[in-house]
C-alpha cells in the first residue's frame, strides 16, 4: 500500500542537485519525503518515504541511479533567464504554485499584462504560502515553472517584458 513515486519531482530535484553542485538534497510535502545524495559526481536516488508510512529513513538507503530521458533543448532553454532583468525570481526555496488553490484560475498566464506589485504566483515554504509579486509592469511572455515544482532561491519563475 505505497504511494506511486512522482518521477517529475525526483527529476527536478536531481536537476537542482546537479545544477547547484550539492551533495545532498531533501524534499518533503504532504505525500512524501525524498532524499537525494550525490556519489561520485552522479546524483542518485537516496530514499523515498510516503508520509502515510512511518517516517523512518534507514541508515543505509536503497540507492538507484536516476536517469532522465535526454530531450533536445528548445529555443527557450538556450536563453539565460537567470541573468535577465525581466525575470521574476524566487525569493526563497520552496514549492511554486501558480494559483491560490487547484480549482482557482492561475494568477497569470502567458500574454497577460501585469502591474508592479501584482501577485504572479505563490511559494510554499514550511507550510506558509508567500506571494511573489511582479517587480515591473509589462506582459508575461514566459512562465518557466509548473505548479508543484520545487524552486531554489533566485531561480527565474516568470518573464515579464
Amino acid at each position: 500500500m505505497s504511494n506511486p513515486i512522482d518521477t517529475k519531482i525526483i527529476n527536478k530535484l536531481a536537476e537542482i542537485l546537479d545544477r547547484n553542485q550539492l551533495t545532498t538534497l531533501k524534499y518533503e510535502d504532504e505525500s512524501c519525503k525524498i532524499s537525494l545524495t550525490r556519489e561520485g559526481g552522479t546524483p542518485v536516488y537516496g530514499s523515498y518515504v510516503p508520509v502515510s508510512a512511518p517516517a523512518v529513513i534507514p541508515n543505509q538507503p536503497t540507492v538507484q541511479n536516476i536517469t532522465a530521458p535526454k530531450e533536445e533543448p528548445t529555443q527557450s532553454e538556450n536563453v539565460d533567464y537567470a541573468n535577465s532583468p525581466n525575470a521574476v525570481k524566487s525569493p526563497m526555496v520552496g514549492v511554486v504554485y501558480l494559483a491560490s488553490n487547484p480549482n482557482a484560475p492561475a494568477y497569470v498566464s502567458e500574454g497577460d499584462t501585469v502591474n508592479v506589485g501584482d501577485t504572479v504566483c505563490l511559494i510554499e515554504a514550511m507550510k506558509t504560502y508567500n506571494p511573489v509579486k511582479a517587480h515591473k509592469s509589462g506582459r508575461v511572455t514566459k512562465i518557466l515553472v509548473e505548479a508543484g515544482d520545487p524552486v531554489e532561491y533566485g531561480e527565474p519563475l516568470i518573464i515579464i517584458e
